[in-house]
């Protein structure tokens, strides 16, 4: 069974795993949407695979022989068990020779990591989700927690923006939720580009006006590109949002995933020991995280 950083380490089976990969294979790739596929793996070994546990939010660190390793958020969610998928961006050396596997091929994956989103905060409150762009990757472990989870949760909102209709990341299944009564699903985009479109023509930020929110009751989760955090928190802020009930994924430099190397350390903390999951205090006291 692979460990999270918050499981008992004492035994040797337990403290080997946070360092070694075990073997997946991947068995569906899909493109989404041009230089970004999903992934599905499943781990050989079925101790492992029976075994896997992970909070919405976490990652993996995904290797390839010859090549080396990097952080991959999880976009699956932990209450479907048996796989893990993977929503990865081609944007290096390992990515590139991930885009170039197919079906069938070995790869390793050791992990998770992460502080992941504190789920046991979260349920029996009211959940606003606002993501930008391509912040639905690792968004999509928790939306689909939550649905899977329904009954767990107050109202959900989810705010989903980006630039033109074909960035959407996993557009079939949002047709799906667009027409769900258990959440309200709001979309914007800047540009249409003469697509057909269910949304409002514009920012994020636009949807903020049709919010229908309990304060007292709500929690808010925020994950999208960087520059659009400072517009976000401004807008949560400007409603009385507590700054301890916005929370933000925010991923940076990320190289060994427990902590050794120091590649991720911002002022006092590390990316991936202490996020990638942070509150809003988090960037008041460390700005440099935006």
């Amino acid at each position: 069974m692979l460990q999270t950083q918050y499981a008992n380490p004492s035994t040797e089976l337990a403290s080997q795993y946070i360092y070694l990969p075990e073997t997946a294979r991947i068995t569906r790739v899909e493109t989404l949407i041009p230089e970004h596929k999903l992934f599905t793996l499943v781990f050989e070994d079925p101790a492992v695979r029976d075994g896997f546990d992970y909070v919405p939010g976490q990652f993996l660190m995904l290797s390839i022989i010859g090549t080396g390793e990097a952080p991959i958020s999880i976009s699956s969610t932990p209450t479907r068990k048996g796989f893990v998928e993977l929503c990865v961006r081609n944007v290096g050396r390992v990515t590139d020779a991930l885009h170039r596997l197919p079906e069938n091929t070995l790869v390793g994956m050791r992990g998770p990591y992460g502080n992941g989103f504190p789920i046991g905060q979260l349920k029996g409150h009211d959940l606003l989700m606002i993501v930008g762009g391509l912040g639905m990757a690792p968004l999509r472990s928790l939306l689909w927690y939550t649905l899977d989870s329904r009954r767990e949760f107050g109202k959900i909102i989810l705010a989903y923006g980006m630039r033109t209709p074909a960035d959407m990341l996993f557009a079939d299944e949002f047709k799906d939720i667009l027409h769900r009564k258990d959440i309200t699903c709001l979309l914007a985009c800047e540009k249409t580009n003469g697509s057909e479109w269910p949304g409002r023509i514009g920012m994020v930020t636009d949807l903020f006006k049709e919010f229908d929110l309990d304060l007292d009751n709500t929690n808010a989760v925020v994950c999208g590109p960087p520059v659009m955090y400072r517009f976000v928190l401004k807008g949560l802020l400007a409603m009385n949002f507590s700054k301890d009930k916005i929370f933000m994924s925010l991923e940076r430099k990320m190289k060994c995933g427990v902590g050794k190397c120091m590649h991720c350390q911002i002022g006092y903390k590390l990316t991936c020991m202490n996020g990638p999951i942070f509150t809003y205090w988090d960037a008041i006291n460390l700005p440099e995280i935006i």
